[in-house]
């Protein structure tokens, strides 16, 4: 485990008051409560304001109470929790409609992290659970989020980023990346074949939420002996499909 940062925590200490404090907070308080020194609260809480955490309160000079941004966080923890649950359900649904492994995952930096999973009951099947990470180039639903960045926000995260294989078949090059990802966004589904799993290919399809915004993708995955170009077509259907319920679930209401 790392080092413990002091002036992190310190701030954290004073963002936690507020949570356990139901009326409005002055610099005072913060000292008297939390034993630090008073230029120490000073800094701590004109930064924590001027990055929206804490606003000033209009109608008592010298107090505090949470900003927008802790709203945001919550919000968005929440948001998390939804899409896990949801995504859960879906995934199910679309399970045992195909008899295959289905997964929700989210895009973290360069990698996915798997969020939802359903096994087929197959006997041959991928073997895989959530919480898992693996680098987004190299997956069909990594390929899709990556696929629904805007361009400056793709180019920070794989500019410089080195693409490993997983498979011979992964993708390495930037340049063929990028084109594979502006042919997904022409398509609207991702596939990978035997690019994270030499014996496994996936199609994906994108989760949007309320707002629009794509913010996961579900998958398909198959054993290649069970892959075949007439139910590539078929499982791609089903992935848009279960997306779109999952993003109807999420609050949106635009077209799939």
């Amino acid at each position: 485990m790392g080092r413990l940062v002091p002036a992190v925590a310190r701030a954290l200490d004073v963002l936690e008051l507020f949570l356990e404090s139901e009326a409005p907070l002055s610099a005072p308080d913060v000292m008297r409560r939390l034993g630090l020194p008073r230029t120490t609260v000073h800094e701590l809480v004109t930064t924590l304001a001027a990055r929206s955490y804490l606003v000033a309160v209009p109608e008592q000079p010298g107090r505090y109470r949470l900003g927008v941004r802790t709203y945001q966080l919550g919000s968005r923890y929440a948001e998390q929790l939804d899409l896990a649950a949801e995504g859960q359900q879906v995934a199910r649904e679309v399970a045992q409609t195909c008899d295959e492994t289905v997964h929700v995952a989210i895009l973290e930096d360069t990698d996915v992290i798997y969020i939802a999973k359903v096994d087929s009951t197959h006997a041959v099947r991928m073997v895989s659970a959530a919480g898992r990470r693996l680098p987004a180039h190299c997956t069909s639903v990594g390929k899709m989020l990556l696929a629904s960045l805007p361009e400056a926000e793709l180019d920070a995260r794989i500019g410089g980023a080195e693409l490993v294989a997983m498979t011979p078949d992964s993708i390495t090059d930037p340049d063929v990346l990028r084109t594979a990802l502006a042919e997904i966004r022409a398509r609207g589904t991702a596939f990978e074949h035997r690019e994270s799993n030499p014996d496994v290919s996936c199609v994906a399809a994108p989760v949007r939420d309320s707002a629009g915004r794509v913010v996961a993708a579900l998958s398909i995955s198959v054993p290649m002996i069970r892959w075949t170009e007439a139910r590539e077509t078929e499982l791609a259907e089903l992935a848009l499909k279960g997306a779109g319920d999952l993003s109807v679930r999420l609050g949106h209401r635009g077209m799939r």
